[in-house]
């Protein structure tokens, strides 16, 4: 626009990815990126929409809204305007502008291109430390690796065939047991599964089942549906690269502890479904999944742990959520993963939620581990105080679990049906 002044280039450093950037580079970017306004109540994006461009946000202050109609307010100069505004594409916000509000609007290929040819000493971790020991063409990699991600052109995982029917055919008001039933069993394996989950210790009743369809009666549609997407997600942790299938190994081992242990919270300290709070543990890190498959384009780079880490920490929710957003699944379940490790969110629901089983479930986990310094003291995590509410408090908590190992035990042993 006319007359504006340029932005200085402290204030371009300020955010991310440009901070990767040479003065140089920076200068450039500058002369090829766009200055917006909007006023109060003036729509800036809409949810849906791919239009390769990076908003920055300047000045002002603008509200999220997903889709399952969460808001979120991002005001210029915090910590939250420090990234492009609702950077995955196609956009999973619409943004709206709360005051007068200015951006600098970047194409997407435009700064890809310049952090490919970014030097490498411009490149910092969140950590604070230089990736100096990047060797050039490594380097390039990790430009190229991250710009994938960045314009949503990564490849996302797709719900297992057996998981989509059973989800539609329980979802079917006039669907039957024996229709259900039906859909499990054009997966011979799955339903193989699903009977001897009925017959393990946490559904056993006085006498075996004996096939899918009294599996389905036992447990009814919902735990039904719940189980088999349980069941099939094992095949989604999956790489073809040994070293990386290592790592989608761990990941799996995780996923299935929180998800145990969010059996146990559901079942003991709300009233959830604690099938639901299985589900929800089990799929908390899904967004690491593609972070993962990525890297087997990229397996030299990724052989240095670091790197991998560092991608994983920046992408999760993000790409987790665009995952589950793809798969159709409910906002309670998007909630989970998108703040499965923001210790400080508080949910606007009175009674507890899914998202507060896998955050608490998530801390326990960590207990011990090499994360543990990092974690805030529980009486000061909201989610662990909305549970507190139905009688788990501080001295309560480890009790529990201590006394429900078997179950969580139980639990385990149930994921690792095959």
């Amino acid at each position: 626009m006319a007359g504006q002044k340029s932005l200085p280039l402290r204030r371009l450093k300020a955010f991310q990815p440009l901070n990767r950037l040479t003065d140089d580079q920076l200068v450039l970017l500058a002369s090829r990126a766009e200055r917006r306004t909007h006023g109060p109540g003036q729509r800036v994006l809409e949810r849906g929409v791919r239009d390769g461009l990076d908003f920055f946000l300047i000045a002002g202050k603008v509200e999220l809204e997903s889709l399952d109609g969460r808001k979120s307010l991002v005001e210029a100069e915090t910590e939250k305007a420090n990234t492009p505004i609702a950077r995955l594409q196609p956009r999973m916000y619409d943004v709206t502008a709360v005051k007068p509000c200015e951006f600098l609007v970047v194409e997407q290929e435009i700064l890809n291109q310049l952090l490919r040819a970014a030097p490498v000493a411009q490149v910092e971790m969140d950590s604070g430390e230089g990736t100096g020991g990047i060797e050039s063409e490594e380097h390039h990699l990790l430009m190229e690796f991250y710009s994938e991600l960045r314009s949503n052109q990564v490849k996302l995982p797709s719900v297992p065939d057996v998981a989509w029917k059973v989800r539609r055919a329980v979802d079917r008001e006039e669907s039957t047991a024996d229709q259900v039933a039906q859909a499990v069993s054009a997966d011979p394996a799955m339903a193989a599964k699903l009977v001897r989950a009925c017959n393990s210790p946490l559904y056993r009743g006085f006498s075996d089942v004996r096939n899918v369809r009294e599996a389905v009666v036992r447990l009814g549609m919902r735990t039904t549906r719940q189980l088999v997407t349980v069941f099939s997600m094992r095949e989604v942790f999956k790489t073809r690269q040994a070293a990386l299938q290592k790592e989608m190994e761990k990941l799996w081992r995780h996923s299935r502890e929180v998800a145990a242990l969010c059996w146990v919270l559901a079942d003991h300290a709300t009233r959830l479904n604690p099938e639901e709070a299985l589900l929800a543990g089990l799929l908390h890190d899904i967004g690491v999944v593609p972070v993962l498959v990525q890297a087997e384009h990229h397996v030299n780079l990724f052989a240095d742990e670091a790197n991998l880490n560092h991608a994983i920490k920046e992408l999760r929710a993000d790409v987790g959520t665009a995952v589950l957003e793809n798969w159709s699944f409910p906002p309670a379940f998007i909630e989970a993963v998108r703040h499965a490790e923001d210790w400080g969110y508080e949910c606007r629901e009175s009674a507890p939620q899914l998202v507060d089983v896998v955050i608490v479930a998530q801390l326990h986990s960590m207990i011990g581990s090499s994360q543990n310094a990092e974690l805030p003291p529980f009486d000061q995590v909201p989610a662990y105080r909305r549970l507190g509410e139905l009688e788990l408090n501080a001295s309560r908590s480890l009790q529990l679990l201590t006394e429900a190992r078997a179950r969580v035990d139980e639990v385990q042993q149930l994921l690792s049906i095959r």
